[in-house]
């Protein structure tokens, strides 16, 4: 009888450190806080006059970026499959010209049950150690900006695993102001389910209606 009982004991102390080693690894300190913080930064670049997409008008009245609540559901590892041939996409731009992105590789995960697969980019002559993941979901043209939505995935050559983290997806300038030019995601990244993490549509305020 004391050896199921040590076991169980043993069963709970393992439990209850993969809590606190999960709670300590995913703390306000490690993930919530430097992301806050992040967009807290994009917002303060936003009203300024030197990197701002927006034009002088609507800088001054704008106030902050609207996002969905962190949730850690969509922060996914994925197995990276890597395209032995890396053919170069002319991905079409808002203006209808084109921009040059290699086909990097493929990554597979599951979100709501459902498989997915997105493509990742990178910019020709990009130095940056980072892929690019343009794409839609169904919260486009509802909750979030119709024309899809970007992430930044950071990458080091070689490696088989990235962390897509859709918290951390953004609008292109385009949709704060039509005078940008933005790459338009390609078919082969359109989700099928919903993405309701990252940032959501903004709305300009309206003179005098505040």
């Amino acid at each position: 009888m004391q050896r199921p009982f040590k076991l169980l004991i043993l069963a709970g102390i393992a439990l209850v450190l993969f809590y606190f080693v999960r709670e300590s690894f995913l703390s306000d300190d490690n993930y919530l806080i430097p992301l806050q913080k992040e967009r807290e930064e994009k917002d303060l670049t936003f009203r300024g006059r030197t990197n701002s997409p927006f034009e002088e008008a609507d800088r001054r009245t704008f106030k902050n970026l609207v996002y969905y609540e962190p949730n850690l559901d969509y922060r996914v590892k994925v197995k990276l499959e890597e395209l032995e041939q890396k053919d170069t996409l002319h991905m079409p731009m808002t203006n209808g010209s084109t921009e040059a992105y290699i086909r990097y590789a493929h990554a597979s995960f599951t979100l709501e049950g459902q498989p997915q697969r997105l493509t990742l980019y990178k910019k020709v002559n990009e130095e940056k150690e980072e892929l690019f993941v343009p794409f839609t979901d169904k919260t486009n043209g509802f909750e979030t900006y119709g024309g899809g939505r970007y992430i930044d995935v950071p990458f080091k050559e070689g490696a088989k695993t990235a962390t897509i983290d859709f918290n951390r997806a953004y609008s292109p300038f385009c949709a704060y102001n039509a005078e940008y030019v933005c790459p338009v995601p390609p078919k082969d990244n359109r989700l099928t389910v919903a993405i309701p993490a990252g940032e959501k549509t903004y709305d300009k305020p309206h003179m005098g209606l505040e």
